[in-house]
């Protein structure tokens, strides 16, 4: 059973992999790798349970005897639906509320115009300038929101300061790697960092200050690279679209536009806010930032005569988020969770630690690997793999200063943020941002990894450089 496992999950990894030329949508074979996943693990659940969660099992029966009365199978079917089935759903859920908090959020304030108060700041068209204004609008931004979002809207940025098509195509490329390094350095910056953050394996207060400056250089290396090939000014377009599809643009106010945006940008950093003064879970936060946008803009509506088949209500901005992309999730996870359950997940991270040992090394590598394939299945395999260490672990460990890597924002979890976020600017089809600069833009897959690839490569260890530094010399 446990070989059907692993085979199922490298096809369902390979599947998603190769989602643009099979046309079959990842999220659709996520969902089906997670669901199929566990119905082998609950048909082998007696023989994983003694060697995978054998400690949890007693205290599961203890907490219900009359349990012990059923045959061994039944047991152990029990311990998987009432237990640890429920246990993966309320984690996960976590997480996704947090995302569909976080992207009603985002698409409230672009749908009524926020973002223009940034985009149309922007007045020059010197190649060079225009390059690192970007950079950094998107660096800084993708860390508020995340980096999706921003590579969309920096996408809308330039496709009205640049007219040429191949010219796009740099600085689209530059918006994917300042989107991906800007969003490591954040607990909400990024979907793995998010997962991350809400797990308790990261916090904000030693994140920020710890990946800051490795995020920096990683986006710095490649924009000074791609600076000093870049000469004369940047080609405009023939006409500015006008955007003709959202007439409530047209009808709001400058002042409301910006009250839109003043109040989301908040809503987004009172989360990790609301989270260190209350205890709550994150996703309670950004669920209140909600409702306080949903009563904001109906008040708005009340006082501003607009005709009612333009005003953009929460009910009809929900309907616009990306279900797709949250369905893949769900699935990416629950099939690792299975995995977790298992026993897979435990033995590969003790065949790392044997063959590897250097917790560096083996973020690297994950790093690397995140390039090929989506990003967040392999922070939820580490995840996975390596729970979160207690004082008590370390205390009683073998080797403790190994084990203290493995704390709440250790330098396990730190450099695994980084590494998953960066590491999948090496091509284009790595992350999230790449993908979605890669359908608006059309940039070529074998252009992006002829002209683009090494600089991001380069970007990417000069930061893990920068990191390793902070940590095994200055002691920061």
């Amino acid at each position: 059973m446990l070989t059907a496992m692993i085979i199922v999950f490298l096809v369902g990894y390979l599947l998603i992999a190769l989602e643009h030329p099979l046309k079959i949508n990842k999220a659709g074979t996520a969902l089906l790798t997670g669901t199929i996943l566990w119905v082998l693990y609950t048909f082998g659940s007696p023989q994983f349970i003694p060697t995978a969660s054998a400690d949890e099992f007693k205290l599961f029966l203890d907490a219900f005897p009359f349990m012990k009365d059923l045959p061994y199978a039944d047991q152990c079917i029990r311990f998987v639906i009432d237990h640890q089935i429920l246990n993966s759903i309320g984690e996960i859920a976590e997480t996704l509320i947090f995302l569909i908090g976080a992207m009603i959020t985002v698409e409230l304030v672009d749908s009524h115009g926020g973002f223009m108060f940034i985009t149309n700041r922007i007045t020059t068209n010197s190649k060079r300038k225009l390059l690192f204004v970007i950079a950094t609008i998107t660096f800084f931004m993708s860390a508020v929101l995340d980096n999706l979002t921003t590579s969309i809207v920096m996408v809308m940025l330039i496709r009205k300061l640049i007219g040429n098509y191949k010219e796009r195509w740099v600085f689209g490329s530059i918006i994917v790697i300042a989107a991906n390094s800007g969003g490591a350095w954040s607990p909400i910056g990024d979907v793995t960092t998010i997962m991350l953050w809400v797990r308790g394996n990261i916090s904000t207060s030693a994140t920020i200050p710890h990946l800051f400056l490795p995020s920096l250089v990683s986006a710095l290396v490649p924009v000074l690279i791609i600076s000093r090939y870049l000469h004369g000014k940047v080609t405009p377009p023939n006409a500015f679209a006008e955007n003709r599809d959202n007439l409530l643009l047209k009808v709001l106010k400058a002042n409301e536009k910006l009250a839109i945006l003043c109040i989301g940008v908040f809503c987004l950093l009172f989360v990790p806010v609301f989270k260190t003064i209350t205890h709550l879970p994150p996703f309670m936060g950004i669920l209140m930032g909600v409702g306080f946008l949903w009563v904001f803009t109906e008040l708005m509506y009340r006082r501003t005569p607009i005709n009612e088949d333009l005003k953009l209500r929460l009910s009809k901005v929900v309907s616009r988020i990306d279900g797709a992309t949250l369905m893949f999730f769900l699935g990416i996870l629950l099939a690792v969770d299975a995995l977790r359950c298992s026993g897979v997940l435990g033995s590969f991270s003790l065949w790392l630690d044997d063959t590897i040992g250097n917790v560096y090394a083996v973020n690297l590598i994950i790093g690397t690997l995140s390039s090929i394939v989506d990003n967040v299945p392999l922070v939820a395999g580490a995840i996975g793999m390596y729970p979160v260490a207690s004082d008590a672990m370390v205390a009683t460990a073998a080797d403790p200063v190994y084990m203290a890597h493995f704390v709440q924002d250790g330098v396990f979890w730190q450099f695994l943020a980084y590494c998953a976020g960066v590491g999948g600017s090496m091509l284009i089809i790595g992350s999230a941002a790449g993908v979605v600069v890669m359908g608006l833009e059309g940039i070529n897959f074998i252009w992006y990894l002829k002209r683009i690839s090494l600089l991001a490569l380069a970007g990417y260890l000069s930061g893990a450089a920068v990191y390793i530094l902070q940590n095994t010399i200055l002691g920061i």
